[in-house]
């Protein structure tokens, strides 16, 4: 396996566009990856980076897939220069600009993780249900959730580690690490707002990077939010590159 620093980027963005592309069986290697689960999530329906296509081409060939679902187009360091200039002339609105973050896995000190937490991994459909309901929430997915919950048990490559954390039986925290290319990916992370402040977001991230490790990887990496920034940056977590989300008008 090839060794990387955290500020090789084209490896973790690599891992986001499998990830993504995994919710719906999509090709992530193509220079104009496309994905629609049809789950009124932005993240979840989109267009992960253009590369060596007329912007207007592109356009028009994403809306013919996406049109009808709610959808949000990625532009980051694998994208032509321009693309986000171009995206706002034709009348896009930017919806988000995610940090991304990485960490060289052999340098995160161990912690101990809350006494009453128990983290498992999530395999069964019982299971699923509960973590689709735990991560739903903080993450903005709304409406019914079976349709989540399909696309995770269907989900198109076997290499995502579903981490549940539990208390007393209970859910209460989420994290998906994908081994799918040479860096670890992680993403649906997520606590219940009854449990936040207690450290489970934080000891479920260790263990995916515990895992990472395991594997042989030596690099993790994640799109943060503003608020989760700084956490993950007192873990251990550079920010290496952004990528900013738009929506086009219909």
């Amino acid at each position: 396996m090839t060794t990387y620093s955290i500020h090789d980027l084209e490896p973790q963005l690599a891992a986001n566009r499998r990830y993504w592309c995994g919710w719906a069986g999509a090709r992530p290697d193509t220079d104009l990856p496309t994905y629609r689960t049809d789950i009124p999530h932005p993240l979840l329906n989109g267009v992960l980076r253009v590369r060596g296509r007329q912007l207007d081409d592109a356009i028009e060939e994403v809306r013919k897939h996406l049109t009808g679902s709610r959808w949000g187009w990625w532009v980051g360091a694998d994208s032509d220069e321009g693309t986000a200039e171009g995206l706002l002339e034709r009348g896009a609105k930017q919806i988000a600009d995610m940090p991304i973050m990485a960490v060289d896995v052999t340098t995160v000190a161990e912690a101990a993780a809350p006494a009453d937490l128990t983290i498992r991994t999530v395999v069964d459909p019982v299971g699923m249900r509960e973590y689709v309901e735990t991560y739903a929430g903080p993450l903005g997915i709304t409406g019914d959730l079976d349709m989540v919950v399909d696309r995770e048990l269907g989900f198109a490559y076997p290499d995502v580690v579903r981490l549940a954390g539990t208390v007393e039986g209970r859910t209460v925290g989420t994290c998906t690490l994908s081994l799918g290319t040479d860096v670890g990916a992680l993403y649906c992370i997520a606590t219940d707002p009854d449990f936040r402040r207690r450290g489970i977001a934080t000891a479920l991230t260790r263990e995916a990077l515990r895992i990472t490790s395991e594997s042989g990887r030596r690099i993790a990496t994640l799109q943060a939010s503003a608020e989760g920034e700084p956490v993950y940056r007192q873990m251990g977590f550079d920010t290496v590159a952004r990528y900013r989300l738009y929506q086009l008008p219909e």
